[in-house]
């Protein structure tokens, strides 16, 4: 497709691998403009001669005249200037469509220019019988120098698994299984007990004798409370040791101003509060049963040992990421480059795709999204999808000096990790993302992957 207005949207290249995702957006409206970036602008001028648009015009004219059905004539016998007449918006769009792409595709390989943009069309001037003349601009991508990328170091920190990472993620699941249970003997609380709970705060003013408009009272009943635990204010640690079920609290709480819960940060709260039953946490006993109901293990040993060889994995995974990420950032600031604005703006939709998409996940209605202030949330995206093309232009360019390939058998592979994923037969699949583009995103995608081990392995130590 060439875009004939300068107003309309501009194109761009895929610079994720989505599984043939379009840009749609639920019809949410935030459009962008189609401004290029003019460093990385081309421009070419074309010209078609007047008897080519004229047998183009006659072409059309005539599929015209035998396909219409106009009153009071008989198939294929309309006038050709009622057609011309009736039809002329029409005609003259598809008299466009027949001509432009293919001069536009043979000027642009004569120059040896690859565009990353759809092309914008202007000064177009259509009329049978007359010379075609029209400028088409879009983008390419920079040409620059990558040479000292292999000076660029950043540290790679330890992946190695510690004894004490496997106790804590072991720690974590086993909480996880455990049970709370009421405490039936008469006694007081005392650390490491649950307190059930049932309170009413009110948030005092900032000064005695404030006038300003009182905060809605916070409120909660059966809210479980442990004392002395990692996350338990010091002041209710003070209050609730020693009281005991059925004993009835007022105190006071000055919340830091980094407290998490924003609405109570740097807030003072007088709260009335009733301990209403003790509870204990019983943790399962680690041992062959345990493990056993975790999933398909044969002993407690096998599990850890299982564990163990993820957690490792993971960590290697991690480190891996993060460095690599790192060291795209250091080569970012280490070479300058114009960046075109198609690619931007296409990582600017990607990344309101996936934030759109979360927001669908946690409820948020079709309607509100609709009312989001979309240019203020492209604005916000920006800084990041540019270092993001930065990257992914920074990464392709060093694979095409390294030389790097991606194996049939590794997109074959991917392919049919999607095709599991989306529920999609592997054939169909393979059909479609071929015709909207979507496995040449896989197999850049995999490119990149496979030049930033490479970088990891050579660059991070």
């Amino acid at each position: 497709m060439i875009e004939t207005s300068p107003q309309s949207e501009g194109g761009s290249t895929a610079t994720e691998d989505a599984a043939g995702q379009a840009h749609d957006h639920e019809g949410h409206d935030h459009s962008h403009g189609a401004t290029l970036n003019p460093d990385c602008t081309r421009e070419v001028e074309i010209e078609i001669p007047a008897d080519e648009v004229t047998r183009n015009f006659r072409n059309v004219t005539k599929r015209y005249q035998k396909n219409v059905r106009i009153p009071g004539f008989r198939s294929g016998k309309v006038p050709e200037s009622l057609v011309r007449s009736r039809y002329a918006e029409q005609i003259r769009q598809e008299v466009m469509e027949a001509v432009l792409p293919e001069h536009f595709r043979t000027a642009i390989a004569e120059r040896q220019l690859k565009p990353i943009s759809q092309p914008q069309v202007t000064g177009i001037d259509l009329e049978d019988g007359k010379p075609l003349h029209f400028k088409a601009a879009f983008e390419v991508l920079p040409d620059f120098s990558v040479d000292g990328y292999q000076d660029v170091k950043v540290e790679r920190p330890s992946a190695e698994l510690t004894d004490a990472e496997v106790d804590a993620e072991l720690a974590r699941i086993r909480d996880s299984r455990s049970t709370m249970e009421p405490v039936t003997e008469e006694r007081a609380l005392a650390d490491g007990d649950f307190a059930q709970i049932s309170f009413t705060g009110n948030v005092q003013p900032a000064e005695a004798g404030s006038e300003e408009q009182p905060e809605q009272p916070i409120s909660g009943q059966d809210v479980m409370v442990q004392v002395g635990g990692p996350n338990t204010l010091e002041s209710f640690n003070g209050a609730l040791r020693g009281a005991t079920p059925g004993q009835e609290l007022k105190f006071e709480v000055s919340y830091p101003d980094d407290f998490g819960e924003r609405k109570l940060a740097g807030k003072r709260v007088a709260y009335d509060m009733e301990v209403k039953g003790i509870k204990k946490k019983i943790e399962p006993e680690l041992n062959d049963e345990f493990a056993k109901e975790l999933g398909p293990y044969e002993s407690l040993t096998d599990f850890s040992r299982q564990l163990r060889e993820h957690l490792a994995a993971d960590k290697e995974r991690k480190v891996q990421s993060e460095t690599t990420n790192r060291l795209l950032d250091a080569l970012v600031q280490r070479f300058e480059f114009p960046v075109p604005e198609s690619l931007i703006q296409h990582q600017i939709d990607a990344r309101l795709d996936r934030g759109l998409r979360a927001l669908a996940s946690q409820g948020m209605r079709t309607e509100d999204m609709r009312n989001l202030d979309f240019d203020r949330l492209r604005a916000a995206q920006r800084a990041s999808a540019t270092l993001e093309v930065k990257g992914s232009i920074l990464l392709d360019r060093i694979a095409d000096i390294e030389n790097i390939h991606v194996p049939e058998e590794d997109v074959e592979s991917e392919l049919q990790a999607i095709s599991l994923q989306m529920r999609e037969p592997a054939e169909s699949l393979r059909a479609r993302l071929t015709e909207d583009g979507g496995l040449a995103r896989i197999r850049e995608r995999l490119r990149r992957e496979k030049m930033g081990a490479l970088l990891y392995e050579r660059l991070a130590s």
